[in-house]
């Protein structure tokens, strides 16, 4: 085809023309032995990388083939929609940097690149089929449903409308609903009757009373049991949306962490993996540069941005002896640092395995799995009783009675009540802005009652300015720091371009890492340097001082959300590792209710098991290595999406826009999830209650049962439905 394009084209003459082929894209050189491998246990190496520049599918085809036929590849991977490539090989026969010049010498280029999540494609497929087959097994239904009830169909199209159905209906019986019975099997294992047990029932009574239906030219519901697997397989499917959506901003931020280290060995530098670092090691980091483990510095002094750790924006300076942690930024100056922990021994490190805690943590049982025991055995129960009392006047009607009791009580709208709603609320706080890795936490968020925040990164936007200074002092400090890259620098000259001061220019500037930075200004010498906590001093020649005042501006939305939070009833907390009197101003401004300064970390978490203690319910928003205690303690922990990924790590959501306003959207959203699942509960067991005594009673057949089944899930869906609305009704 492509050269078929090119004739057409008239393009042929370049072929005949070139005198050598074009330069092939290579792989970087020394790079690929950086590159994460995992060793399996039966001793082969895999690795992930992305593949740019893959246009069609054949692209993909050839570089699969291409990969597998080479000497020591078990097997090669592609997926053409991400362009993500998974290798296995075995490390004696082969390497990462071979299968990468193989891929380069095929057009493309390989490049190294974390794992991110990826769809569920097996509960996607599923969900796909059973959504297939309801829409065609109810265009069969209610032709024969119109027949029966008109007496005007041909016997040969009913015969043939239930084959087809049937044969439509038993790949989603016996595959899509599989994760189903699985659940039920390994419940009745453990001697545990959970919801999936019931759902399960429910499939297999309704899959063989419509094969019998169909052999015999009875009446079969196989519209009800393909309806039920593909609302049920949905609801699960968003849901897991939404937790793919909050790992995926998880996933972004990780990548983040610096994986190499240049460690000192003698006289040489050599470039290493993090996970090669050993104590004692010394690595070499410059300016700009993230520190990639714990240590002690060796040599060398500079200024670093501790907000990681500390959660504030000042630079912190540094000096041979001082203790240092990775994923700090030195802003300026030269460090030799001599390594004191690696792997999971680093703070980051520790900080990121209380993700698996928190994963791992058991989760409270909903209400619907509270009752699910009680409602699978009384709706066998009750089946049990309708099929014996009514034996004696017939197998027909009894059997016809009992298949009406396990049909009408199927309990699709009391499983769907929680998922559905809980899906409605992700996707409610997802579109304002708070991405919430799932929906329990997601209802979690509807029962707190205090809201502690961190200050800096959260209430605050995390950046040093300029809150007091005499237009004059501004101006003579902008001439000493114009030429510098510090924050304090930055603050200042961008507070004089704010007001329009014409900048000065400094002659002779001196800058002394950690202490300050001197100059000639308007031919006097300056000299500029701290003057405590959040205030930096300009002295003249003459001795004179004035002060310039440094704070961390307010997000904008930080005030009116406050307020509105209060207005839910919420009380709010500001917790802080900042000085007393800069958390006071701060907590005076947005109007918290209770402000608590000078915390570390570890303090911050104490905090919030204390008040969980005493019976509140906490949400704890953070953004820093240093909120990771707190975040991981609290009901609901929520990450700022700008900050630490450590925090990201162990939070139950992530704040993917600017601003405040997402954490009150999403507990408005929750708080509507939860008021849908109680209200989708409750009509859930009002309605089984009076079907199940109808059908017993004899008053609805299972035709009836199967019509009135999926409308009680209609109406599930629709009160999940109005979740949406809800929110939007109460922003506006």
């Amino acid at each position: 085809m492509a050269a078929e394009i090119i004739l057409g084209a008239g393009l042929e003459r370049y072929y005949a023309e070139r005198k050598a082929f074009p330069a092939r894209p290579e792989p970087a050189d020394g790079a690929w032995d950086l590159v994460p491998v995992e060793t399996s246990p039966d001793g082969t190496a895999t690795a992930r990388l992305v593949v740019d520049g893959l246009r069609c599918a054949s692209c993909v085809w050839v570089t699969e083939e291409v990969l597998s036929r080479t000497p020591g590849v078990r097997a090669a991977t592609v997926s053409y929609a991400t362009g993500r490539t998974t290798l296995r090989w075995e490390p004696e026969r082969t390497d990462l940097a071979t299968l990468a010049g193989r891929i380069a010498a095929l057009g493309y280029r390989p490049r190294a690149l974390g794992e991110g999540p990826s769809p569920d494609h097996d509960l996607m497929t599923r969900a796909g089929l059973a959504a297939v087959a309801t829409v065609a097994i109810m265009g069969t239904s209610e032709a024969l449903y119109a027949g029966q009830w008109f007496g005007s169909m041909d016997p040969a199209f009913a015969a043939l409308f239930r084959w087809v159905s049937l044969a439509l209906a038993t790949p989603v019986a016996l595959w899509s609903a599989a994760p189903f019975f699985r659940g039920a099997w390994n419940g009745l294992r453990h001697r545990v009757l959970h919801m999936d047990l019931p759902i399960a029932l429910g499939i297999a009574v309704l899959y063989v009373h419509g094969v019998v239906a169909t052999v015999t030219a009875g009446e079969g519901y196989l519209d009800s049991l393909v309806m039920l697997v593909a609302l049920l397989l949905g609801g699960r499917m968003l849901e897991a949306r939404g937790r793919r959506r909050a790992a995926e901003a998880a996933t972004a931020l990780v990548a983040t962490i610096p994986r190499t280290a240049r460690r000192s060995v003698g006289d040489r530098l050599e470039t290493v993996p993090v996970g090669d670092l050993r104590p004692g090691d010394l690595i070499d980091v410059g300016a700009g540069e993230e520190l990639a483990a714990d240590g002690m510095v060796a040599e060398g002094s500079g200024q670093v941005r501790m907000a990681l750790v500390t959660g504030e924006a000042e630079p912190v300076p540094v000096e041979p002896g001082s203790r240092i942690v990775a994923g700090t930024v030195l802003l300026d100056g030269a460090l030799t640092i001599r390594v004191s922990a690696v792997g999971e021994a680093t703070v980051v490190h520790a900080m990121a395995l209380q993700l698996h805690a928190a994963a791992d943590r058991a989760l409270e049982p909903t209400a619907a799995d509270r009752i699910a025991p009680w409602f699978t055995g009384l709706t066998i129960l009750a089946a049990a009783l309708t099929l014996a009392f009514r034996w004696e006047a017939g197998i027909a009607g009894a059997v016809s009675c009992a298949v009406a009791v396990l049909v009408v009580a199927c309990p699709c709208a009391l499983a769907l009540s929680h998922p559905l709603a809980a899906a409605a609320a992700l996707g409610a706080a997802a579109r304002r802005g708070l991405l919430v890795r799932s929906g329990a936490a997601m209802l979690d968020l509807a029962t707190v009652d205090v809201v502690a925040l961190d200050k800096t990164g959260t209430v605050t936007a995390g950046e040093l300015t300029v809150s007091s200074a005499d237009d004059a002092v501004l101006r003579v400090a902008a001439g000493l720091e114009r030429y510098s890259n510090h924050p304090v620098a930055h603050a200042i000259v961008g507070e004089a371009s704010a007001r329009n001061i014409a900048l000065s220019r400094g002659s002779d500037v001196r800058e002394r890492v950690g202490v300050g930075v001197s100059g000639l200004v308007d031919g006097l010498r300056w000299e500029l340097r701290s003057s405590g906590p959040g205030e930096v001093k300009l002295v003249g020649e003459g001795g004179d001082e004035h002060l310039i005042r440094l704070g961390d501006a307010l997000r904008a939305d930080a005030v009116a959300t406050v307020g509105r939070l209060k207005a839910l009833g919420l009380r709010t907390v500001l917790l802080t590792g900042d000085h007393e009197e800069i958390a006071r101003r701060i907590a005076g401004d947005i109007g918290v209710d209770e402000v608590v300064a000078r915390l570390d970390p570890a303090a911050k978490g104490e905090w919030v098991r204390a008040a969980r203690g005493r019976g509140h319910r906490v949400l704890f928003a953070g953004d820093g290595l240093n909120d990771g205690p707190a975040i991981a303690a609290a009901d609901v922990g929520i990450a700022m999406g700008t900050g630490a990924a450590s925090s990201v790590l162990v939070a139950d959501g992530v704040v993917s826009s600017n601003g405040l306003a997402p954490l009150l959207a999403g507990i408005r959203a929750a708080r509507a999830g939860a008021a849908a699942v109680r209200a989708n509960q409750a009509f859930s067991l009002a309605y089984n209650v009076l079907a199940v005594t109808a059908a017993a009673a004899g008053w609805v057949n299972p035709l009836v049962a199967a019509v009135l089944m999926p409308l009680s899930s209609v109406a599930v869906i629709w009160g999940a439905s109005r979740v949406e609305a809800k929110v939007r009704r109460d922003v506006t």
